[in-house]
């Protein structure tokens, strides 16, 4: 009994020190982005800093219609992007794991095989560009790359496989459900843990793209949270490049450093905000879902 709780007090211990590093990195970027610039410049990023400022901030507010109408982007493409892309995995998958399927391990195959080749970026990019033309719309920031991606096929496949009995499934034949019934009414909500998990998996990667709106994007109208970040970025790296060449000096001091760290900020507080709410589905997602079927 003792040694059971010396184990207790020292896996405590453990997560807890885990926890203090996972959180330093972060609480180090929410306080460089209130850091005053020449601080940064000359004392680097600091858990403590001496001079506080809200320079970066304001720099952002200043751009005031035009970053809201980039989150707006991000939020409908991520939305977007995620239930169409769970809802394609989910019934790619399902006639994967059924036996009665004939041709179940031929597309298993060719699910397993673009994990590990593809076309490349220019093939991909003319295919997307010059045969289905979607550059400069929305559908550029869905369909490449990663509205359906292998591995989290494979992932619900294997969770529809080791969870969901066979019984079940021919119970429901008996009683006169079709495929489209067994789907939507037994197999996804069973399949909750792992829709959950590749939700969030998928909705992370949409949310923080910015590959896609790089190679098919040139309105910036269309510019997601990520791709506006890093423009207003280069923005503020041109004005000084520009400034140094030509010799004028810069009465104002850009927050180009603590504008990095407040631009992180913008980027990860969505999914902060979303991440309790899935978290308990994640790991059990994840486990039961790996498993070798």
């Amino acid at each position: 009994m003792i040694e059971q709780k010396r184990a207790v007090r020292v896996s405590t211990a453990i997560t807890l020190v885990l926890v203090i590093v996972t959180l330093i990195p972060i609480l180090l970027l929410v306080l460089a982005s209130f850091t005053d610039e020449k601080e940064i410049l000359s004392s680097g990023y600091t858990l403590f800093p001496e001079n506080w400022s809200l320079d970066s901030y304001i720099y952002m507010i200043k751009q005031g219609s035009t970053i809201f109408r980039a989150y707006g982007i991000s939020i409908l493409v991520t939305v977007i992007g995620t239930v169409a892309s769970v809802f394609i995995t989910a019934m790619l998958a399902y006639p994967m794991s059924r036996k009665s399927f004939k041709y179940r391990n031929a597309l298993a195959f060719f699910v397993f095989f673009t994990m590990l080749f593809n076309g490349g970026v220019v093939a991909s990019y003319i295919m997307w560009a010059r045969f289905f033309h979607i550059k400069d719309t929305l559908l550029a920031l869905i369909l490449p790359n990663y509205l359906v991606t292998a591995f989290n096929v494979i992932l619900v496949r294997n969770y529809y496989q080791n969870n969901i009995p066979d019984s079940l499934i021919e119970s429901a034949q008996l009683d006169g459900a079709g495929e489209g019934t067994i789907f939507f009414k037994i197999m996804l909500p069973l399949a909750v843990p792992t829709v959950a998990t590749i939700s969030l998996f998928t909705g992370l990667t949409y949310w923080n793209d910015w590959i896609n709106g790089l190679y098919f994007i040139n309105d910036t109208k269309l510019f997601g949270i990520q791709n506006f970040l890093i423009r207003i970025m280069n923005n503020i790296q041109a004005l000084k490049s520009t400034a140094a060449t030509s010799g004028v000096a810069i009465t104002v001091e850009l927050p180009s450093s603590s504008v990095r760290m407040a631009l992180a900020v913008i980027g990860i507080l969505p999914i902060l905000v979303i991440f309790p709410f899935v978290q308990k589905y994640l790991i059990r997602g994840v486990v039961v879902g790996a498993v070798k079927g």
